[in-house]
C-alpha cells in the first residue's frame, strides 16, 4: 500500500495540476509549489516511520507525499519539451540527467547503509530543497490565464479524457497503462528475488537498469531518425518481455541480465512516449497530456500493479519458499500480450503526412 500510494495519487493530482499549468501558472510555478509542499511532507513521513507511528498516520503522510511528487513528472515533460527546439535529437540527454540522478540516490544509500533507514528520507528532502532554490527563477512568461469561466471537469483537468477519442492516442496511452501493469512488479519485487539470490545492496544492483537507461537515452535521437515511432515502441515493449523471461531463468546472472535490460525497455516506451505527445497534441493540451499520461501509467497501471503483482506473489509461494520462476513467467506472458496488443491496434502517421494531419 505504501508503494499504491503513488498510483492512489496519480489517480488525481497530475491532471489537476496540469489543467492549472496549461491555464493558469507557468509549469515551473507550479513544479516549485509541489517542491515545497515535498520538503515538508517527506520530513514528517520519515519522522513518523522514525517514531514508529500509527499505520493510518504514516500511510496518510506518505499518500499527502505523493499527491505533490506524482505531478512533478509531466510538469517536468512539459517544462522540458517546450523549451527544446528539437525535441527528437534534445530530449534524451536532457532526461537522462534524471537517471544519473536515481543512479546517485541508489548508490549514495546503500553507501551509507540506508536502504531500510529513514535516513534516506532525510537526504530525500534536503535535495527537494536544492530544487525549490533551483526553480525560484522560474516564471509564468508565455502563459495567459484564461478569461472564460471554466466547469468544474475542465479545472479539475478532465477534458484530457477528449485525447482518447483519438485512435493512435487512445493505443498509446492504453498500452502504457496496461505495461505499467507488469512493470509495477519491477521495483518491490526484484530486489526480493536478488536477495534470495544472495546479494547485498540491493539499491545498488537496481541501478544497473538505470546505468543502460542513460545509454538508450543518449542513442534515443539517433534511433527516432532511423526508425519509426511505432518501431521504437515495439522495441521497448520487446526488450520488456525478455527482461521478465530472464528472471524467470532464477540465477544471479540472468536477474541481473534481466535488471540490465530495464533501461533499454523503459527508454524506448516511457521516454518516447512523451516525445509522441508532444509532437502530435496541439500545444495548448501538451501539459493536460502528459499528466493523462501519468495519470493511465502512474495511477490506474501502477495501482492494479502493485496490487496485482502483490497478491500474484503470495500465489507464488508457499510458506517461506517463493517459486520465482512461476511469478515472472506470468508478467512475462502479460508482457507479451500488451506488445501483441499494441501491434494490432497502432497505426502510426504516414511519414508524407504533415503535423497539422
Amino acid at each position: 500500500w505504501a508503494f499504491a500510494s503513488n498510483a492512489l495519487a496519480a489517480l488525481t493530482s497530475p491532471l489537476l495540476f496540469g489543467a492549472l499549468a496549461d491555464r493558469l501558472a507557468a509549469p515551473g510555478r507550479v513544479l516549485r509549489w509541489l517542491a515545497g509542499a515535498a520538503v515538508g511532507l517527506t520530513l514528517l513521513a520519515s519522522w513518523a516511520v522514525e517514531r514508529r507511528a500509527s499505520p493510518a498516520v504514516v500511510f496518510t503522510l506518505i499518500l499527502l507525499h505523493a499527491l505533490a511528487v506524482v505531478p512533478s513528472w509531466s510538469l517536468l515533460y512539459s517544462l522540458a519539451l517546450g523549451r527544446l527546439k528539437d525535441a527528437r535529437r534534445e530530449f534524451g540527454p536532457v532526461r537522462s540527467m534524471g537517471t544519473l540522478g536515481w543512479v546517485a540516490g541508489c548508490l549514495v544509500i546503500s553507501l551509507i547503509q540506508a536502504d531500510a533507514s529513514t535516513r534516506a528520507g532525510l537526504a530525500g528532502a534536503g535535495l527537494w530543497v536544492v530544487l525549490v532554490l533551483l526553480l525560484g527563477g522560474q516564471t509564468a512568461a508565455g502563459v495567459v490565464p484564461e478569461r472564460r469561466v471554466l466547469t468544474v471537469r475542465q479545472r479539475l483537468g478532465l477534458d484530457a479524457l477528449a485525447l482518447l477519442r483519438h485512435a493512435d492516442h487512445r493505443v498509446v496511452f492504453l498500452t502504457a497503462c496496461l505495461i505499467s501493469i507488469p512493470l509495477a512488479a519491477f521495483y518491490p519485487m526484484t530486489p526480493l528475488h536478488l536477495r534470495d539470490l544472495g546479494l547485498q545492496h540491493t539499491s545498488a544492483w537496481m541501478s544497473l537498469g538505470q546505468v543502460t537507461e542513460v545509454v538508450a537515452m543518449f542513442a534515443l535521437a539517433r534511433l527516432l531518425g532511423w526508425f519509426r515511432l511505432k518501431t521504437i515502441f515495439a522495441c521497448g515493449l520487446g526488450f520488456a518481455f525478455f527482461r521478465y523471461f530472464l528472471c524467470t531463468l532464477d540465477g544471479t546472472g540472468w536477474v541481473l541480465t534481466g535488471v540490465s535490460l530495464h533501461g533499454f525497455a523503459f527508454t524506448l516506451f516511457f521516454i518516447t512516449a512523451p516525445i509522441y505527445l508532444n509532437e502530435r497534441v496541439e500545444e495548448a493540451w501538451r501539459a493536460r497530456a502528459q499528466a493523462l499520461m501519468s495519470l493511465m501509467t502512474m495511477g490506474v497501471g501502477n495501482l492494479v500493479g502493485y496490487l496485482g503483482t502483490g497478491w500474484w506473489r503470495a500465489q507464488c509461494s508457499t510458506g517461506t519458499e517463493m517459486n520465482w520462476s512461476r511469478f515472472w513467467g506470468g508478467l512475462t506472458v502479460a508482457v507479451a500480450a500488451v506488445g501483441v496488443y499494441f501491434l494490432v491496434a497502432y497505426r502510426g502517421r504516414r511519414t508524407t503526412e504533415t503535423a497539422a494531419d
